[in-house]
C-alpha cells in the first residue's frame, strides 16, 4: 500500500482516503464521492479494528460483506480498496498507542474506555501507510471526527479532514453498519432518536434554549418508545466538546441509545 501511494505521488496524483470498517452502506459512498471530487485518487480501507472494540463489544459478530464491498468499490470506481489483516496492523510485540486527552472523556468515550485511543492508533497507522492528501469521515461519528482533528493539528499530520454530512434512510435513521442488527420491531421504533433531535433542532430556530430544558425534551420524546434505553444526551460545543448550558452561540446535540443488543449514536448541529 505504501509503496502504491509513494507511486500515485510521484505521478502527481492527489490521494483521497476513506477509512471505513467495511460492511458498506450509501454513507461510506457518499465519502467515496467526496473523496472522487476532491482527489484525483480515492483509497478505502476496509479495517475491523480490534483495538477500538471493549471485551464485551460486538468485535467478533460485527457485520462483514467483503465481496458485496468490493462490488460497491468497484461501482464508485475506487483505485485502490487495501484490506490489512489484524496480524499486518498489529503484528507480534506491538505496543503503540496514541491517547487524545480531554476530548475523549465523555459522550462516547465515558461509556466506552479505551475506544477512541485504539481510533486514534489505527487511523495514524492508516494515514502513515496510505499517505493521503486528504481524508473522509462522516459527521455521524461527530466525537471521532473532532478527535481526529485534534490529533492531526496536534502531531503535525500532513492530510486535510474533510467531513461528510450524515446520510439517512428515509424515516431519518442515520445509516450504520450496525443497523443490520435490528430487529423488525426495532427497525421501527429506532428512527425516534432523529425525530428527537429534529425536534430539539426547530426548538433551538426559535432563538437560543437552555440545554437543560432541551436535554430534557429530547429524553422525554425517547423514553415514550419503550424499545430505546437513553445512553446519554449531551449538548456540546462543536470545537472542543465542552458541555454548553445555553445554544445560542452554535452547538453539538449529540445521543446514544440503546434498542435490544444495538446501540445506535445520531447529532445535530446547531448553527
Amino acid at each position: 500500500m505504501t509503496v502504491a501511494a509513494r507511486r500515485l505521488k510521484a505521478l502527481g496524483e492527489t490521494t483521497g482516503f476513506v477509512p471505513t470498517m467495511g460492511y458498506l452502506h450509501e454513507g461510506h459512498l457518499s465519502l467515496v464521492r467526496l473523496s472522487k471530487k476532491g482527489a484525483s485518487s480515492t483509497i478505502l480501507s476496509i479495517f475491523v479494528n480490534p483495538t477500538q472494540f471493549g471485551p464485551k463489544e460486538d468485535l467478533e459478530k460485527y457485520p462483514r460483506d467483503t465481496e458485496g464491498d468490493l462490488e460497491k468499490c468497484r461501482s464508485e470506481d475506487v483505485d485502490i480498496v487495501f484490506m490489512p489483516e489484524p496480524g499486518d496492523m498489529y503484528p507480534a510485540g506491538y505496543g503503540t498507542y496514541i491517547t487524545v486527552d480531554g476530548i475523549t472523556s465523555n459522550l462516547c468515550g465515558r461509556s466506552r474506555p479505551g475506544h477512541f485511543k485504539g481510533v486514534a492508533t489505527v487511523v495514524a497507522k492508516l494515514f502513515n501507510i496510505a499517505q493521503p492528501d486528504k481524508a473522509y469521515f462522516g459527521q455521524k461519528d461527530f466525537q471521532q471526527t473532532v478527535i481526529i482533528r485534534r490529533m492531526v493539528r496536534d502531531l503535525n499530520m500532513a492530510v486535510e479532514i474533510v467531513v461528510g454530512p450524515t446520510l439517512r434512510e428515509p424515516d431519518g435513521l442515520a445509516m450504520s453498519s450496525r443497523n443490520a442488527y435490528l430487529k423488525p420491531d426495532e427497525r421501527r421504533a429506532a428512527p425516534a432518536l432523529y425525530q428527537a433531535l429534529e425536534s430539539a433542532r426547530l426548538r433551538c430556530e426559535e432563538g437560543g434554549v437552555s440545554t437543560d430544558l432541551l436535554t430534557a425534551q429530547i429524553l422525554e420524546k425517547l423514553r415514550k418508545e419503550p424499545l430505546i434505553e437513553p445512553e446519554y444526551v449531551e449538548v456540546v460545543s462543536p470545537e472542543n466538546l465542552e458541555p454548553l448550558s445555553h445554544t445560542g452561540g452554535g452547538a453539538v446535540i449529540a445521543a446514544a441509545v440503546r434498542i435490544g443488543v444495538t446501540r445506535l449514536i445520531d447529532n445535530i448541529i446547531i448553527s
